[in-house]
């Protein structure tokens, strides 16, 4: 087997933000030469699909402003440092669209985009749903909307929905015929 491994021989961080940290990495490759690499560092993020008793999926629209665009999603949110990954799907579902899931199932954990950021993002299927109030944090504006199994198929078969972490989790559920 060849070896792909690039070692960092120099870090650096050129920006850190709220939550963001852009890097420069001055990497030795495979082969001895070397060259640089450029990502973000991310905290890492949950997405949760909150199937209600109904058969319905809890989704949210949102306004994404590196899109420019308002997109039909699951709920999701970012990890806080050291948080469990359950935790967000408990606190982000509260957050967001006001339910308290009682049974949470891991589906899958991903690289988003392993090209330019090392974010992973976890998700989980929420049932067992209690009503409460939803919590939004100040900058966050949503919209919800529970979509019935036919009506969210069409859409992701339409190419409606385009946000690759809802696109993933329905499908896994369909896949494994839990949905």
């Amino acid at each position: 087997m060849r070896n792909l491994i690039e070692i960092a021989e120099q870090q650096e961080i050129v920006y850190k933000g709220k939550y963001l940290e852009y890097h420069l990495d001055h990497v030795i490759l495979p082969n001895g030469k070397t060259s640089t690499r450029e990502y973000l560092h991310h905290p890492g993020a949950i997405g949760a699909v909150p199937l209600l008793d109904s058969g319905d999926i809890i989704m949210v629209k949102q306004f994404r402003y590196p899109t420019q665009s308002v997109i039909l999603e699951i709920p999701a949110g970012k990890l806080e440092e050291g948080e469990d990954p359950v935790e967000c799907v408990r606190r982000e579902l509260m957050e967001e669209i006001g339910y308290e899931p009682q049974t949470i199932v891991h589906l899958a954990s991903v690289w988003t985009t392993p090209g330019f950021t090392d974010e992973i993002i976890h998700l989980y299927l929420a049932t067992e749903l209690r009503e409460n109030r939803a919590e939004m944090d100040p900058d966050e504006f949503l919209e919800l909307v529970a979509l019935k199994k036919a009506d969210l198929l069409e859409l992701l078969n339409s190419g409606a929905v385009v946000d690759g972490k809802t696109l993933l989790a329905i499908s896994l559920l369909q896949l494994r015929n839990i949905w």
